[in-house]
């Protein structure tokens, strides 16, 4: 392989069958492993989440997908490297404009999905004043700025509940000045 002065290597999306998340994860490692290029594909990822299922009514915690039908690799982009995850047995192309032409995963989008970013949020809102939260499970719900924290990128907001103000942590990225 061609030494391109190993620039850093970025995050991009890659879309699978559904259900070949986990295959496709093993067949790239295996490759990585076997051919020696570690250095360009550096990671992959099939992000999951613990969930609570309660079947015949016992508790059972179980790993589910968070982005079913996509695997998420950490890699420095060359046409060979391209080639290399465009044909794993599995993977249907890459998320971007053209499946030929991938986008990086932004350090703002890192962020969000909980990936190692060194994206600096831009915060336009100060203590005191007037937020909404725009997702998770308080979406919609009116607070007011208590605390803001950049090195952990949370903010903690009290919200009226229950005729109530209560204290919540949030991501940055969960609320907007209004």
């Amino acid at each position: 392989m061609v030494d391109h002065n190993l620039e850093e290597a970025k995050w991009y999306v890659i879309h699978t069958y559904s259900g070949y998340e986990n295959k496709v994860k093993a067949t790239l490692e295996r490759l990585v492993e076997n051919r020696g290029i570690q250095d360009y594909i550096q990671e992959v990822s099939v992000p999951v989440e613990e969930q609570i299922e309660i079947k015949d009514g016992k508790k059972k915690t179980i790993q589910r997908k968070i982005y079913p039908g996509y695997a998420l690799v950490k890699m420095i982009l060359t046409d060979e490297i391209w080639y290399i995850v465009r044909n794993t047995r599995g993977v249907t192309g890459f998320v971007g404009p053209t499946s030929s032409k991938p986008t990086p995963l932004t350090d703002e989008e890192l962020m969000i999905m909980g990936l190692e970013s060194n994206w600096e949020p831009v915060v336009d809102y100060g203590i005191g004043d007037s937020v909404k939260v725009i997702n998770g499970p308080l979406e919609s719900f009116i607070g007011t700025v208590e605390e803001i924290n950049l090195d952990k990128k949370k903010v903690r907001v009290l919200v009226s509940m229950f005729g109530r103000e209560t204290p919540v942590e949030l991501e940055l990225t969960q609320i907007l000045r209004i």
